[in-house]
């Protein structure tokens, strides 16, 4: 991977991040990360071959002391203000994806949230659609 993040890494990063806050990424999240990729225009035209590369940077910060922060910093660089919505929308969505929304993921996207400068309304709504989309019976 170059040494610089795209933006749409900074969304897989985002993506992966939360996936593996509670130190075991689920089938169901990597599913969701790897659909979420080939659905949405944001990521149109970007090579999923980047993938374990930002995989890779995200695991490395994480086993780092202030690597969160890092990390957030490297997403808050490379992504537009515009898409700070997003970044949360699709970290909410990985997070709901497998039915169980833990503390370390809650605490993620915390700091997320505070950190991209998302609203605490828009934080609600888009919380409510993950958690209404990812429902099960």
């Amino acid at each position: 991977m170059s040494d610089v993040m795209s933006p749409q890494d900074a969304l897989v990063a985002v993506m992966i991040a939360i996936s593996a806050a509670d130190e075991m990424q689920s089938t169901e999240e990597l599913l969701s990360i790897d659909r979420t990729i080939d659905a949405l225009p944001c990521f149109e035209g970007y090579d999923k071959d980047r993938v374990r590369g930002v995989n890779d940077v995200v695991r490395d910060l994480f086993s780092e002391e202030d690597g969160i922060d890092a990390l957030i910093g490297l997403v808050k660089d490379a992504l537009p203000e515009r898409f700070a919505e997003t970044a949360y929308a699709l970290a909410c969505d990985i997070a709901a994806a497998d039915g169980a929304v833990k503390m370390t993921e809650l605490r993620l996207l915390e700091m997320l949230r505070h950190d991209l400068g998302v609203g605490r309304l828009a934080a609600a709504a888009i919380e409510r659609g993950a958690r209404a989309r990812h429902q099960r019976f």
